[in-house]
């Protein structure tokens, strides 16, 4: 597994422009497959050079791929990729290849598998760990239809921290289905596959023999005296563990095989042929593979190459615009840092993503209080309630995507019992090229309905810093506050942050017939929508609720008694802000006065990948979409900005 360079491709005709579909693939020889797979590298290297995106995984499997493809009769054999940043090569040899460079673009392909794709992507996955679970359901679907096709999914090791992958591990061995399960082992593997006894060895325990002999095996010992059946299996453990390190797949009730060389042709194809043919299962193959494998700075950088801007192929120098603000992220970090340098109770929890949410910089500063627990959200929560049992004060920094998994501990471990964990949620709003399975769209609508739960929107990144410094000094409840992604919008940052008054917005602009509240990093917007109205002759005042929950119900009040229209803005979807104020004026009865009330939220629909400020005008939730939204209310005509238009 040394250090292979990214190879010219050939001046003749390249094998990888004979392949459209794996069915081509299966035509070549098993000779040729080792000159596609450096050609599909060189592709992948490539097209990410032009789109940005996901690297590092997809090159590492990018023999896996070729095997998988060749070996199994794809797509009627179900092929379920793990997270689903690891498929950009499956992309190029399943049809996709002249459309490669549209991705994660506007309108063009997914950075993840996706159903309505391509039919060689019978699940999407972007969220991790879903891959077992979806196949044990699929292999099931197909035992009771009759059907005889096999389904195979491909899990990353960093999916396998997460303990929804053992759920389904535990119900597949139990069950006996057939399934087989490809551990990309990508970091640290159980045991190295080094030296030809070893790939000797694995070929052997691969092979519809070695697996028959093995289920004899045991089923003669269940025949025993349960004294001599509790021996057989420890002497055939200890064997088998001897040479494998698989024991604890096997006491799942898998059927273990490897490790080997996934970057061996010469091992992955007899060995998956074995799979394929066996009538054993489930079966897990545990692959060893190196991430950026083939590109030289991908191999050199692992973590700085998992995700990249667009780069230059040669340096291997990424091609990003010099920040003109620090980003949300980095705020966050670098003011938790701040507050715990005062503070020795507080810690710092993450699920597997220390750099994605500033954790990182914590780490550095208070290594013993920080926590990354890997991908396992729910564990994260309720750890930070235990920390929070014990008068610590526990900061949960999670993607608003991500917490959605964690969503039965939020309630039944934290809010239930009053716990003051602080939920710092990253990624909030649209997120552009991610596209929707990572958009934060759901948190305030998923946390509103707590009871006694304070919830935080910043308009800037110096908001951002006064509201770390008022989480810390809630210690009666769970509280939260969201920030996007990407850079701030250039505030003044204070030397040091300032605890808000609970429950309390502040008003910017003062007008009299139209007034805007927003929630969030859309304040911006909201100015800019008064700049407008005000050349149509309407005063508009502006405000930033900066709570949700408490509501400012005295500002509210105010505002809708003194203006005609009333316009609620956030980056959520229905069932956030604007609902809780529309509930709250329904309460008050200000509604019956005649006030005209719009909510301005993300429409009802999930929103495909784009440039985020697209999106949010696609949405309507720009200066424009204000705009209209109050013509709408005034029962006005309006006719949308030319910079609106084309976006």
């Amino acid at each position: 597994m040394g250090t292979q360079t990214i190879r010219p491709l050939p001046h003749e005709k390249p094998l990888l422009d004979k392949v459209v579909t794996p069915e081509d693939l299966r035509k070549l020889p098993a000779t040729d497959l080792r000159q596609l797979a450096d050609e599909l590298r060189a592709e992948t290297v490539d097209a990410v050079s032009h789109t940005g995106g996901h690297l590092g995984a997809g090159l590492g499997v990018v023999e896996l791929t070729v095997a998988l493809h060749w070996v199994f009769d794809t797509p009627r054999d179900r092929l379920i990729w793990d997270v689903g940043h690891q498929a950009y090569p499956h992309k190029i040899l399943t049809g996709r290849r002249d459309r490669i460079r549209t991705l994660r673009q506007g309108g063009g392909l997914s950075g993840f598998t996706k159903r309505a794709e391509s039919q060689y992507d019978p699940f999407g996955a972007a969220h991790s760990s879903t891959s077992i679970s979806a196949g044990l359901g699929m292999a099931v679907a197909r035992d009771l239809k009759g059907g005889t096709n096999n389904v195979i999914a491909v899990i990353g090791d960093g999916a396998m921290s997460a303990g929804m992958a053992y759920e389904a591990m535990n119900n597949a061995g139990a069950r006996d289905e057939r399934l087989i399960v490809i551990l990309n082992d990508n970091d640290m593997s159980i045991a190295p596959p080094t030296g030809a006894l070893s790939k000797a060895l694995t070929r052997m325990t691969s092979s519809g023999a070695y697996l028959h002999l093995r289920d004899i095996a045991k089923q003669l010992a269940k025949k025993l005296p349960k004294k001599w059946e509790r021996r057989a299996a420890r002497a055939e453990e200890m064997s088998r563990t001897y040479w494998s390190g698989g024991i604890w797949f096997e006491e799942l009730g898998f059927y273990y095989v490897g490790p080997i060389d996934g970057h061996d042709l010469d091992q992955l194809l007899p060995v998956l042929k074995n799979v394929r043919d066996s009538d054993q299962a489930p079966i897990l193959v545990h692959v060893v593979t190196k991430k950026g494998k083939g590109y030289a700075p991908a191999e050199a950088s692992d973590d700085k190459y998992h995700g990249v801007a667009k780069f230059n192929v040669v340096t291997g120098a990424q091609v990003k615009p010099k920040p003109s603000a620090p980003s949300y992220t980095r705020v966050f970090g670098d003011s938790l840092v701040d507050e715990a340098q005062r503070d020795d109770r507080i810690v710092a929890v993450t699920a597997a993503m220390p750099e994605g949410t500033g954790v990182d910089r914590f780490a550095k500063a208070f290594p013993n209080r920080a926590f990354d627990v890997g991908i396992a959200e729910q564990h994260a929560v309720t750890f930070a309630a235990g920390l929070a049992a014990e008068g610590m004060k526990p900061f949960a920094a999670i993607y608003s995507t991500f917490l959605q998994r964690g969503y039965d501990q939020i309630v039944h471990d934290v809010a239930i019992q009053h716990l003051p964990v602080r939920f710092a949620i990253d990624r909030a709003g649209l997120v552009g090229a991610d596209g929707p399975t990572h958009a934060g769209s759901f948190d305030l609508a998923y946390l509103g309905c707590l009871p006694d739960f304070v919830i935080m929107a910043p308009a800037d990144e110096a908001e951002l810093k006064h509201m770390v410094a008022t989480a810390v000094q809630i210690d009666d409840r769970p509280s939260a506050f969201r920030y996007p992604r990407g850079e701030g919008t250039g505030a003044a940052m204070p030397e040091r942050g300032v605890p808000l008054q609970i429950g309390k917005g502040r008003v910017l602009r003062e007008g009299s017939s139209v007034a805007i509240v927003s929630l969030g990093t859309r304040l911006g917007e909201a100015l800019a929508a008064a700049d407008q109205l005000a050349g149509f002759g309407l005063s508009a005042t502006v405000a930033d609720a900066r709570f949700m929950k408490p509501l400012d119900g005295d500002l509210i009040e105010r505002l809708a008694r003194e203006h005609e229209v009333l316009i609620t803005i956030e980056e959520g979807s229905i069932g956030g802000f604007g609902s809780h104020v529309l509930h709250f004026l329904a309460d008050r009865g200000l509604l019956e006065r005649g006030l005209k009330f719009r909510s301005l939220v993300l429409p009802d629909t999930f929103i495909d990948h784009d440039k985020p400020e697209l999106m949010y005008a696609r949405a309507g939730l720009n200066a424009d979409g204000i705009v209209g939204a109050v013509f709408s209310a005034l029962g006005r005509e309006h006719k949308p900005s030319i910079h609106a238009v084309r976006a």
